[in-house]
């Protein structure tokens, strides 16, 4: 075989290639949507607090206890975001006493009142970034899930049927969103009506009605408790007394189930570039193949150049513009890894370390390249059957499906933490070995699986490759011969010195 006009060729098939509209567009997805992605994702966001109204007709102080005890929520759930971002970056030294410097604990009242003493979360802050380095994320501060206002004055005298049409409609003529969406009516005979009524606009999270719910218990029993003698303090302590939890649980993102998935996150993510970028370049390359076949180009080409040398220019054409893709999307996500900030970036550097030996790059680049031969050499066979593309689409669907089925059952159980039989299935059959291998490098896979595959896998194309230019060289000049199941095998028998 002449390299020079393998050469030729892939210069060729590559040239074919970058002509193509779809080609830039596809090129362009990745890097649309890493740069949309963040965008998008603040755009979408529910950001706003959801809007409570309280009226209190027994004039107990239920509707006062309730927006404290929300409030307390809140700042608890505050404290635990602060103390693990803390603990994240290594921020401790801002204020080694404070109650966000302390971790694994469950945050008491008494720390939300020490909290609240000391500056609350501006003071916080104002402490943290004297120490924070620079790349360290800002902390952002969650919304609170609910706002609480006042009621409006329309429902104030409001009763019965009244009071209900009233409230649905705030719900219906809101045009300013500043109407409450969650109304909740306490009788004047409270305690002894204990019928709380709750109006809302749209669904009513559980969490809510089980905070109101624990509140206004925890009322009642106290008033229960004052009726059988036990008041004041004494009382107060019966409700609220609670034991002191210490909780001993890995830093965030150092969990065995974090680690097994920031682990696994590029090398799945290379098992999908695979496969994306397979299915796109063996299409262009299919189409291509395709046109020579319909004008009538391929017994030009055949009357320069062996067929041989004609296959193995298209596998190399298609194999360059696979890494060029390849090349482009790891290269903008790099980017968006190094260049932004926030809990992506933040996930996606630690999981670039796994990667990151000399030996796991060069299993990382055989596996890639050794995949791309396999599936588009069975890409190529079908270009060389096929005389229109309806017909290479009917011959392509069963292909696809049993590469890409088998495979996304591999990712999902790699994700899941599963080495199974299956998976160890997978990584020795050779037409799946590349996405099984290239999935697992994060999870782990032992060197001896490693190499074996590998050795299965080269001998496995070896065999593809002879098998693949028979049937090519048989195949070529069929045209308009409906290739039978029976005339396949006798194809990929026949030597290439046989008439």
């Amino acid at each position: 075989m002449n390299t020079a006009n393998i050469g030729l060729i892939a210069r060729r098939e590559m040239a074919q290639i970058l002509k193509m509209r779809s080609f830039w567009l596809t090129l362009l997805i990745l890097p649309v949507a890493l740069a949309m992605g963040p965008l998008l994702g603040e755009t979408l966001a529910d950001t706003d607090s959801t809007r409570v109204a309280v009226i209190d007709r027994s004039g107990t102080g239920a509707a006062k206890a309730l927006e404290a005890r929300f409030t307390a929520d809140e700042t608890q759930y505050l404290l635990r975001e602060l103390s693990r971002y803390v603990q994240r970056y290594d921020l401790e030294a801002a204020d080694r006493n404070a109650v966000w410097a302390r971790q694994n604990r469950w945050y008491t009242t008494n720390d939300l009142v020490a909290f609240e003493a000391s500056g609350g979360i501006d003071a916080a802050l104002a402490k943290i970034e004297t120490v924070r380095p620079d790349g360290v994320p800002r902390f952002e501060i969650p919304t609170h899930d609910y706002q609480f206002v006042p009621p409006p004055p329309a429902l104030l005298s409001s009763q019965g049927d009244a009071f209900s049409a009233a409230a649905r409609g705030l719900f219906a003529d809101d045009p300013d969103d500043t109407n409450p969406e969650i109304i909740v009516m306490i009788p004047e005979a409270y305690p002894a009506d204990r019928a709380i009524g709750i109006y809302a606009g749209d669904d009513v999270r559980g969490s809510f009605i089980s905070t109101l719910q624990e509140v206004l218990t925890g009322d009642l029993r106290t008033r229960l408790l004052a009726e059988d003698g036990v008041t004041g303090e004494r009382a107060t302590l019966v409700q609220t007394i609670a034991p002191t939890i210490t909780i001993d649980s890995p830093p965030p993102g150092g969990g065995a189930r974090d680690v097994l998935l920031v682990r696994s996150t590029v090398p799945i993510a290379l098992s999908y570039i695979l496969m994306m970028s397979l299915i796109l370049s063996g299409s262009w390359m299919l189409q291509g193949s395709v046109e020579e076949r319909s004008n009538k180009l391929i017994e030009s080409l055949l009357a320069c150049i062996s067929p041989e040398e004609l296959m193995y220019g298209k596998l190399l054409g298609g194999l360059v513009v696979g890494l060029m893709m390849l090349s482009v999307w790891v290269g903008c996500a790099g980017v968006a890894a190094y260049a932004t900030q926030g809990v992506i970036a933040d996930m996606i550097r630690p999981a670039l370390e796994p990667i990151s030996s000399p030996g796991i790059i060069a299993a990382i680049i055989f596996f890639f390249l050794a995949g791309y031969i396999m599936v588009s050499a069975i890409f190529v066979a079908i270009g060389s059957m096929a005389d229109s593309m309806s017909e290479a689409q009917g011959y392509m669907m069963p292909v696809l499906f049993a590469i890409l089925l088998p495979i996304t059952f591999l990712l999902q159980a790699v994700v899941a933490g599963n080495d199974g039989i299956m998976v160890q299935i997978f990584t020795w059959v050779p037409l799946w070995t590349p996405f099984a291998v290239l999935a697992r490098l994060g999870s782990g896979i032992e060197a001896w699986e490693l190499i074996g595959s590998a050795v299965v896998l080269a001998l496995a194309i070896m065999v593809e490759l002879v098998l693949v230019g028979r049937l090519f060289r048989a195949s070529l000049l069929a045209t308009g011969q409906k290739p039978t199941l029976a005339k396949v095998m006798h194809r990929l028998r026949r030597t290439p010195d046989a008439g």
